[in-house]
């Protein structure tokens, strides 16, 4: 089943050179694209994730969003089925993918979110910060669409043509939850599988830090509390 559809990986990186060679070949071999956006990096990332065999583009405006829009900017012309998007800084399972993808194939769903909420979490690798920045965001989701989700996690997998007409817009912190709120309001299939969880290869770039962690939060807030008065 897998075999007949056309699968690529989205991985937004910026200094990931020490763990971007790893999750790529961890991926599973039925993809048929891995593409890694080199969001700014001042390290090797490009020419480390160019060498393990993956599609390499620029994206010079800093921002997750920019990253993924960059790359379906890149996919337009092709002929995928199925998108699946994963950070670069080892702290997913790549080799976990196939849970992602069956659901679309076998069950007709459009998203499948991967949740490290209800996955096996190493201890110490999702921070509390993120945590509750989670519960609170699905809680408020839940409310407002009646849609439950566990985790806004960056490990998913969506049918392209439901991606495409999601119209995703956001080009920072507020790209996954920007996903799961069109999702929801659009009445998608959506569903989510357990997925593993372990201390990522290097410093976050937003829960890592105080000023990181306190804009994606006011971000995330703004996206929800806004998508409410939007059609």
């Amino acid at each position: 089943m897998i075999s007949e559809n056309t699968i690529a990986v989205i991985i937004p990186a910026f200094n990931e050179e020490k763990s971007i060679a790893k999750v790529i070949a961890d991926i599973p071999a039925f993809v048929d694209e891995i593409i890694v956006v080199n969001n700014c990096s001042t390290d090797d990332t490009e020419i480390v994730a160019r060498a393990a065999g993956a599609t390499v583009l620029k994206e010079n405006e800093k921002g997750y969003g920019a990253a993924c829009i960059k790359a379906m900017e890149y996919i337009q012309n092709k002929d995928f089925s199925i998108i699946a998007f994963l950070d670069g800084d080892y702290s997913d399972f790549p080799g976990e993918m196939t849970s992602l993808v069956e659901p679309i194939i076998k069950e007709d769903y459009d998203l499948v979110i991967g949740s490290r909420m209800i996955g096996n979490r190493e201890k110490g690798a999702m921070l509390p910060q993120a945590q509750f920045g989670n519960w609170l965001s699905t809680f408020l989701i839940k409310l407002f669409w009646n849609y439950k989700f566990t985790d806004l996690g960056p490990f998913r997998a969506i049918k392209y043509e439901s991606l495409v007409n999601l119209n995703m817009i956001d080009r920072n912190f507020g790209w996954t939850v920007e996903m799961q709120i069109k999702a929801a309001k659009s009445k998608l299939k959506c569903t989510e599988v357990p997925v593993s969880y372990r201390k990522r290869i290097g410093v976050s770039k937003v829960t890592g830090t105080i000023s990181g962690t306190v804009k994606a939060s006011v971000k995330i807030l703004y996206l929800i509390i806004a998508s409410l008065f939007k059609k």
